[in-house]
């Protein structure tokens, strides 16, 4: 994120570059007397006037662009980067690409940050030019070259030759002060980029199980990131919605509701009107022919079949949108049945290019580096999963012009998906240098017996099912914490909900996506450790202490514009820096796509802040009346920082906490 404010700064330097030649101009032609004073100069004056439009224009823009640039956050890690490969440069300005390694210090007595890239620059100039030299002394040379800037303190070397980073106090307590006054901001970006999101993508017909739900809450999370950063955003549903499975559907239709042409058919539970309609077709031969002609006929679009279909797809929707509304979960739908009509075009591309084979009647297309083919027509005429993802792909890329491609699909599609990416590449619909095409993989939900998570039926557990059961044992906790004696009945409604659903998706979106996850109420719903519960009841409390000290939000507002924060004490300078480190976690989870790193970082700053407020007292109170005796309204400010960063990280993770839990 820091390099789009370098490239926002940069933006800034010419066009003030750009005016200030402007400006020049029309002083020269001032001097030429072409301000309309002799009708034979007109090709001056329209010369004059272009370049006083153009003049404005370009101030306009500048104004824009500081605007922007001053309320943006910093990502100080990026800063320290540019900073030390800037000395870097500037030490050994013949090697090519050196490493650049800054990270935050674990530790305190070492410093903020740390460099440590003269360990690698060592290794390099040995194996590239010989040169023996000590890590300690590139270090030496390293900081000898760091330019002037607003951030560093001073730099210390240790060990080896670690460059350890003390930050100023005032320039942290700037850009806290920075947060306070413009929110949340985030940081500058370049071309405003487009980015397509895949995923949810139930099938028609069947209900959403626990094996949706990552897919779903993962790819709504990524989606919010994406638009908090400034992209556009488009969230796909790609819905099993056509299929030889429709003409079963469409014939047990048929026989169960004739009359379904006239009376909408009253299909209370689709999933049981599913499971008739296929043992029908795994037991009766007649049912099964009369199921591939309804094929046939719905894929050739007969009126009477596209209407059954639509019934059907409609019945789908309504028990879908339940869950997407419980979850708070935005879609659009595109299902296979959008990109039936052009793979034709797509069989006919690979062929044109010479990609297809044919085996046993199948045109298939083998992907170098991949051993199994893409299967893009049956012998029998028909279309495939690896047609419609391909044609999928195309339009997404080609119609749509996204620059980030985004699958949310579990593992088990991993090779599948690469293949298909592949085979885009391969027939040049994009290059990845220039376009992000990625498939974010998860794992499965696993139940307290570390199996695949299932009832005890042994049946796919529904999502809804799981949803009405967290709600369940949310209001079970509430009560247990007796806080339906304290809540109003709205209040505690809004609490169920916010823990409930909260800690549904904070137990998935905190654990790596990569792996596979237990899924646990109890420890979902315990308010110990990090956990969704923990997080929620500690943001309540830190939106609590201003209110009960009888400070409102045109207080802290007025404070956040007069007030300089104090970061004396150790546990306020803690805590200061890690609320600046938002933006970096935020640009780590952009380039890797793994949420769970904001929940650590979450967790990290709601512990961060809780041995802050044990050691630096926010409100002074009178130990016998109790009556509040000071305020010390710069550490009111930092609560406020710390519950503002909260709050948008919850945002991002589609967490809605309550006032009063």
């Amino acid at each position: 994120m820091e390099a789009r404010v370098a490239q926002s700064a940069a933006r800034l330097a010419r066009q003030e570059n750009e005016i200030k030649l402007l400006t020049a101009e029309i002083e020269r032609l001032k001097n030429f007397g072409c301000l309309g004073v002799s009708p034979s100069l007109e090709g001056l004056r329209d010369e004059n006037a272009k370049l006083k439009y153009r003049l404005n224009f370009l101030q306009k823009s500048l104004q824009e662009e500081r605007s922007k640039t001053a309320k943006s956050m910093i990502n100080i890690n990026s800063c320290l980067q540019e900073i030390f490969g800037t000395a870097i440069q500037a030490a050994y300005p013949d090697l090519e690409n050196p490493p650049l390694v800054v990270t935050p210090s674990q530790q305190p007595k070492f410093g903020d940050y740390q460099c440590n890239s003269a360990m690698g620059i060592t290794q390099i100039l040995l194996k590239t030019k010989e040169q023996k030299v000590s890590p300690r002394e590139i270090a030496e040379k390293i900081s000898k070259n760091i330019p002037a800037n607003e951030c560093i303190e001073k730099v210390e070397i240790a060990g080896p030759g670690f460059i350890n980073v003390h930050l100023r106090k005032d320039f942290v307590s700037k850009q806290l002060s920075s947060l306070l006054m413009n929110g949340v901001q985030p940081p500058a970006v370049g071309k405003r980029k487009k980015v397509v999101v895949d995923f949810s993508s139930p099938n028609i017909a069947k209900e959403m199980h626990v094996g949706h739900l990552r897919s779903t809450i993962i790819g709504e999370s990524m989606c919010r990131l994406f638009e908090f950063a400034g992209y556009d955003v488009l969230r796909l549903n790609h819905l099993g919605d056509w299929g030889t499975q429709f003409g079963m559907l469409i014939a047990h239709l048929q026989d169960k509701f004739p009359d379904y042409l006239t009376v909408s058919p009253p299909i209370g539970d689709l999933q049981a009107f599913y499971k008739e309609s296929k043992r029908r077709f795994d037991t009766e031969e007649e049912f099964k022919k009369r199921a591939y002609q309804c094929v046939v006929l719905l894929q050739s679009k007969n009126p009477d079949f596209i209407k059954a279909w639509e019934l059907i797809c409609d019945v789908s929707r309504k028990e879908f949108q339940k869950i997407y509304s419980c979850l708070d979960i935005t879609l659009i739908e595109r299902g296979e049945s959008f990109y039936h009509e052009m793979m034709k075009d797509i069989v006919k591309e690979f062929e044109d290019k010479g990609f297809v084979q044919v085996d046993d009647g199948r045109k298939i297309v083998f992907v170098p580096g991949f051993p199994v083919p893409l299967t893009i027509m049956k012998s029998d005429g028909g279309y495939t999963y690896d047609t419609s993802d391909l044609a999928a792909l195309k339009h997404r890329l080609c119609e749509e012009k996204a620059d980030i491609l985004i699958y949310v699909v579990d593992s088990g599609q991993s090779v599948h998906l690469q293949t298909v990416f592949a085979a885009g590449q391969m027939i040049g619909w994009y290059d990845p240098k220039v376009t992000r095409v990625a498939h974010a993989a998860f794992g499965v939900v696993l139940g307290e017996d570390k199996k695949k998570f299932k009832t005890r039926s042994g049946d796919t557990v529904r999502l809804i099912d799981l949803l009405e059961e967290g709600l369940k044992r949310a209001m079970d906790k509430l009560k247990d914490k007796e806080r339906d004696k304290v809540l109003t009945a709205e209040e505690l409604k809004a609490a169920q909900t916010s823990v409930a659903f909260g800690c549904i998706k904070y137990a998935d979106l905190s654990h790596n996506r990569l792996n596979d996850y237990v899924f646990s109420f109890d420890k979902m719903l315990d308010d110990r450790g990090n956990t969704a519960a923990y997080l929620l009841y500690a943001f309540t409390r830190i939106r609590a202490i201003a209110r009960l000290a009888n400070i409102d939000e045109q207080m802290l507002r007025k404070a956040a514009r007069e007030e300089v924060l104090i970061l004396d004490h150790e546990k306020e300078w803690k805590l200061g820096k890690c609320i600046l480190r938002f933006p970096e976690i935020l640009q780590k989870i952009l380039e890797d796509l793994l949420l769970h790193t904001l929940c650590d970082y979450l967790y990290e700053l709601a512990t961060t802040f809780t041995e802050f407020y044990d050691n630096c007292y926010c409100v002074e109170k009178d130990r016998q009346s109790g009556q509040i005796v000071k305020v010390n309204m710069w550490r009111l400010l930092l609560c406020e920082a710390t519950a503002t960063v909260m709050a948008k990280g919850f945002d991002i993770l589609g967490i809605k906490p309550v006032q009063r839990m």
